[in-house]
């Protein structure tokens, strides 16, 4: 099964290495991209607040893949000028990082401003700016203070308004460098942790209800940054805020017009319930979504719908808060009519069911196949649907368990950025940038250090944390100095290259167990799990081979 599985990738590579040849737009911005809490570390050094992942791995390790937690991470708070290095190497524009709220803001609100927190994001925005790279700042990658999680969290619409003092705090002190700006990274993920994906901070079990009042304050809480730029900083700054949303592509499962509407239904949800108030033309939310949820309240004796509302002025007020539409886009899925889900739950108010393709190669993530024509149909679903907006790509990758000679990656990333190409050259998408997900590897969640991501290995049984190149970051690094997808004999001498400089080290045995993965992988091959990615299909079972570890001893440049 793996021989047929590599052979499917090099016949795609060479397929796309040799048929395309576009190349990116000179003002075309290239990135990579990471996240405070699964980076940073130093989670209660220089007067950190706690957040809702700190509680959430300190209190049920169990959730946990490998039981392990980001307090140490790749310990970028101490490592930050060994990550700006790695992206000197790979020549990018961009440098997509977040802010860790409770690390500026210990308690969430305004009433403790953390000075050694702002010197440390001061810091890292220099170093970036001293070697040609731009910050991209992520106000909110998931990391809620605790504090405000007590008072109820995203459900609760005051939060809002602690989190438009949080941004004029970042505004203030870092605006006069930050020239890109993103409120939110996937909200349809961390609202799931107020509904269906209870293990999820902050595993709150409010399934249709918690995350449809999250995603409410979301909205209203993204609307009035963008205002509040507009009104108080962008005249000085000249700056760009943004949403960063995450989707899947939904393709019909077959010819049927059920399963058409299916699955325009399902791209509605998981991508309309956020992208319809604030891109399309009309704003609020999609009509499909608010008959549907409004209809299965009343079927449950209830007196108004579960999905709350907008008045006209509040739909006025978000419509238009953008200038960019940030995008993380992995993988695709099947769908198919067909209702399941627990009662109530957004995805019962979906009515779909979802599969994939057996022939569609396998990653280390048991959600994430290989589908890059997906991404090409979802870049003009999203220019169809909302007027073709600029779009940044802002996360985009290939998981596996650590390999340095990781070809499937490599695979991954030419596959898709040639069908990135194609929705540009031919489709007329107005994509301006791509960042890599990630630069190093990480601290994935819930699958804890067991999945990589990584452009650059971290040794996590080293004190150090040395991040060291793999031969994806070098076919990128190419791909970004010449603006062209590689010919196929560069990414065969990028390995041969590798091979003369190897060096063996021991692989931590906490990268090579996911037996805890598979346990919490759930019975039902229809369950959607979105914490990775969005609306991720949790127990299409991959190849045994795709699931099996690398030997304890790896090799690394």
């Amino acid at each position: 099964m793996l021989a047929a599985v590599l052979l499917v990738l090099s016949v795609t590579l060479q397929s796309v290495l040799c048929g395309n040849n576009y190349s990116f737009p000179p003002d075309f911005l290239f990135g990579a991209a990471t996240a405070a809490y699964q980076i940073e570390g130093a989670w209660n050094v220089d007067g950190k607040g706690e957040n809702i992942w700190d509680r959430l791995t300190h209190d049920h390790p169990d959730w946990i893949a490998d039981g392990l937690s980001g307090d140490v991470a790749a310990d970028s708070y101490h490592l930050y000028k060994e990550d700006v290095r790695a992206l000197k190497e790979l020549g990018v524009n961009v440098y997509r990082f977040s802010v860790s709220w409770s690390r500026v803001l210990p308690t969430g609100g305004i009433d403790t401003v953390n000075k050694p927190g702002l010197a440390y994001y001061n810091n890292l925005i220099n170093e970036l700016l001293a070697n040609g790279i731009e910050p991209m700042v992520t106000m909110y990658h998931w990391d809620l203070p605790q504090p405000l999680q007590d008072i109820g969290g995203w459900p609760n619409l005051e939060i809002a308004n602690y989190f438009e003092d949080y941004a004029r705090v970042l505004f203030t002190h870092f605006g006069d460098r930050v020239k890109w700006w993103l409120t939110f990274n996937e909200p349809l993920s961390f609202c799931s942790g107020y509904g269906e994906q209870r293990q999820s901070a902050p595993g709150i079990d409010a399934h249709g209800i918690g995350d449809y009042l999250c995603g409410h304050t979301v909205l209203h809480s993204h609307a009035r940054v963008y205002h509040l730029y507009d009104k108080v900083f962008r005249k000085k700054q000249r700056g760009r805020v943004g949403i960063t949303l995450d989707s899947m592509w939904s393709q019909p499962r077959d010819g049927s017009q059920e399963s058409r509407e299916t699955a325009e239904r399902v791209m509605q949800f998981q991508l309309g319930w956020f992208a319809h108030p604030i891109f399309s033309s009309g704003g609020d939310y999609p009509s499909v979504m608010k008959e549907r949820i409004y209809n299965n309240s009343m079927k449950e004796g209830r007196t108004r719908s579960r999905l709350p509302t907008f008045s006209k002025k509040q739909i006025k007020y978000i419509q238009g808060s953008f200038d960019f539409f940030g995008l993380n886009h992995y993988s695709s899925f099947l769908a198919g009519p067909g209702t399941f889900g627990e009662f109530p739950s957004f995805i019962r108010d979906i009515g779909a069911q979802f599969s994939v393709d057996p022939s569609w190669p396998s990653s280390a993530s048991i959600w994430l196949k290989v589908v890059p024509w997906g991404f090409r149909k979802l870049l003009a679903w999203i220019a169809h649907e909302y007027n073709n907006p600029p779009v940044f790509v802002t996360e985009n990758g290939f998981s596996d368990h650590g390999e340095l000679r990781d070809a499937n990656r490599t695979t991954y990333y030419t596959s898709y950025l040639s069908e990135l190409l194609k929705a540009i050259h031919e489709d007329g998408c107005k994509v301006i940038g791509y960042t890599a997900w990630s630069l190093i590897d990480n601290y994935e969640w819930l699958r804890g250090y067991t999945e990589k991501f990584g452009l650059y290995y971290v040794n996590y049984s080293d004190p150090t944390r040395p991040r060291i190149p793999k031969d994806s970051s070098r076919v990128m690094a190419e791909i970004i100095r010449t603006r062209h997808l590689p010919p196929q004999n560069y990414v065969e001498e990028s390995r041969l290259e590798a091979d003369v400089k190897r060096i063996s080290v021991k692989q931590n045995p906490q990268d090579r167990s996911l037996g805890s993965q598979r346990q919490k992988t759930d019975d039902s091959s229809q369950q959607l799990n979105m914490q990775r990615g969005g609306m991720e299909p949790n127990a299409i079972q991959g190849s045994e081979e795709a699931a099996e570890e690398s030997e304890a001893e790896i090799e690394i440049l």
